[in-house]
């Protein structure tokens, strides 16, 4: 072992998750050497990460034997403030940015307080209400349903006909199909131009640069068809500067340090040459985000995230190229049908035709005898990512490990990452690249 091997810190992490997302970024930072707990609440996900992670039932047992503890998604916030009031090292939420993804309209009052453009919007509680404004107000327009039904993404719906017409029959099948689940929704009006999310870290009181500009492919199919799936993967590099950045995040800064927020953030935004328009924030990482950031970060993420949550600014290396992560799943997924999971995939092994693992991100795996298997029971298999000088040739990189796996009943998506060249032309044309 060399002397600085011997110099680095062994520090213990806990990783908390609800629905076991953040297994790949554990399984990264044990990789680093690092002791790393991990606690799944879902009882449908508890075996993913099995043989991968060393797994605990009681996440709070364990806060006095952490150096780090790692929260994974939103609804954590106060969890998160308990912790560093009693001097814990924390990455995750405050119960301020948990309100900024859980309350669409909340959010966007606090972008346009900061001084951030935002896209015209209305807010509702009643389908009838909602349907009687359509009819008053024939436009285009976008249902996003606010609180946890936000978490079904199929239920985000894109209106394509100027009048509205196809949104009053949407909202008509909401109010008869998921009228119980959808509490409050939100009607914005619709924007063309290019769809581009910023992000970075935060340390507590000040953003680390560089910062992570990408652009996501939500749909199931290639060329935007099909049902939103979240995200299918995504293209991305790292950058010190961005426009976007500059007049939407940056303007949070102080809220977000007054609030102690420690981690990743990241705002998705509709841009045209009129100007930027904030869609949603992530108040958290995003999946598959992080495993596809991963790809183009040289940094330890072991010494980062401490560093981060001690209130320090610890360097973040990353690659001078493009990343591209490709999202690999099998059936049901998108969609939650426990039945056709047990009927199609599982248990299935994943069989690599050579035993190279490189761009390789955990999803919902399991490593049995040596032997990396499904888990869980939402499909959402692997993120498979690449790195290069071009996108062209970082696409190449991921799709040909692609073609190293074998799933059965396996689908991804085959364009991630090719609507770079015109996006990139009118983005540098209006100014924002």
């Amino acid at each position: 072992m060399n002397e600085n091997n011997q110099q680095k810190p062994r520090l213990k992490f806990l990783f908390v998750s609800i629905d076991a997302l953040i297994g790949d970024l554990a399984w990264a930072v044990k990789k680093e050497g690092h002791e790393v707990k991990y606690f799944i609440q879902e009882k449908t996900q508890k075996d993913v990460c099995d043989g991968f992670l060393d797994k605990v039932d009681d996440w709070k047992a364990e806060t006095g034997w952490a150096d780090v503890v790692v929260f994974d998604d939103f609804g954590f916030g106060e969890d998160a403030e308990r912790l560093r009031k009693a001097g814990k090292a924390v990455v995750g939420g405050s119960i301020y940015t948990d309100r900024l993804e859980m309350d669409r309209e909340f959010g966007q009052a606090e972008m346009k307080g900061a001084g951030i453009s935002i896209i015209p919007r209305w807010n509702f509680t009643n389908f009838d209400e909602a349907i009687d404004f359509i009819r008053k107000n024939p436009d285009r327009y976008v249902i996003k349903p606010s609180g946890l039904a936000q978490n079904e993404k199929e239920l985000l719906f894109v209106g394509q006909e100027e009048d509205g017409k196809d949104i009053l029959e949407m909202l008509e099948r909401y109010k008869k199909n998921w009228g119980k689940m959808i509490k409050a929704f939100q009607m914005q009006k619709y924007i063309s131009g290019v769809e581009v999310a910023v992000g970075a870290f935060f340390n507590g009181e000040d953003f680390i640069y560089p910062i992570n500009v990408n652009f996501e492919h939500k749909r199931m199919f290639p060329g935007e068809l099909g049902p939103s799936t979240g995200e299918m993967g995504t293209s991305m590099f790292w950058t010190n500067r961005s426009p976007i950045f500059d007049s939407t995040l940056l303007k949070m800064k102080d809220m977000l340090a007054a609030s102690g927020y420690v981690g990743y953030i990241d705002i998705n935004c509709i841009v045209n040459s009129r100007g930027i328009y904030p869609l949603e924030w992530t108040t958290r990482f995003g999946y598959p985000h992080i495993s596809i950031a991963m790809e183009g970060v040289l940094s330890e993420w072991g010494a980062f995230l401490y560093g981060i949550a001690k209130k320090e600014k610890p360097e973040l290396r990353t690659k001078r190229a493009f990343q591209v992560g490709v999202v690999v799943a099998v059936p049901p997924f998108p969609f939650h049908d426990p039945d056709a999971f047990r009927r199609y995939s599982e248990d299935a092994s994943i069989i690599f035709k050579k035993p190279v693992f490189d761009g390789m991100h955990l999803g919902d795996v399991k490593l049995v005898e040596n032997d990396w298997r499904l888990a869980g029971n939402s499909g959402y298999v692997l993120v498979v990512t690449g790195s290069g000088t071009t996108m062209d040739e970082t696409r190449k990189v991921a799709y040909n490990r692609i073609k190293n796996i074998m799933i059965p009943n396996m689908f991804y998506r085959t364009d991630i990452g090719s609507r770079w060249n015109e996006d990139s032309d009118r983005l540098v044309m209006w100014g924002y690249l």
